[in-house]
């Protein structure tokens, strides 16, 4: 762990020359409370399709769908959530990782179930049960 210096110029410095490992640690979120006690984690770095909650600025509140993530500028893209150009088309709108708490987690990733002790993705949990069951009808059958 590296020691940060409180002057400004040195902790800008630090984030513009960061590492990608390093950048990609620092765009972790918080997670929901629901999810906190669900996974038993506190933050994890956000994934496009994960569902986030704006807590300020002027679309606060609104829970939108991530789209992409931009580790280089230390932003996330949102669906709807746009500004109107001076010319009058319509541009999304990056917005800041501080700004933004998880809510609801893509869980298609392996990596992603694994570091949360997932077995199914959460819409898959019906397809999970029944493969569970498919094994316990023939063990028995075997054993007679």
């Amino acid at each position: 762990m590296t020691l940060e210096s409180h002057l400004p110029r040195k902790q800008r410095l630090a984030r513009y020359t960061a590492s990608h490992h390093e950048r990609y640690r620092r765009m972790a979120l918080s997670l929901s409370r629901e999810l906190r006690g669900r996974y038993h984690v506190r933050r994890l770095t956000p994934k496009k399709g994960d569902t986030v909650r704006v807590l300020s600025g002027s679309y606060k509140g609104r829970e939108e769908r991530v789209t992409k993530v931009d580790y280089r500028h230390y932003r996330l893209v949102l669906d709807n959530i746009t500004v109107k150009k001076a010319d009058g088309k319509m541009k999304q709108l990056p917005i800041s990782p501080q700004h933004l708490l998880l809510t609801k987690l893509n869980l298609s990733d392996p990596w992603r179930r694994r570091v949360l002790n997932v077995t199914t993705p959460e819409g898959e949990e019906g397809a999970g049960e029944s493969a569970t069951a498919a094994p316990e009808s023939p063990a028995p059958e075997g054993a007679q």
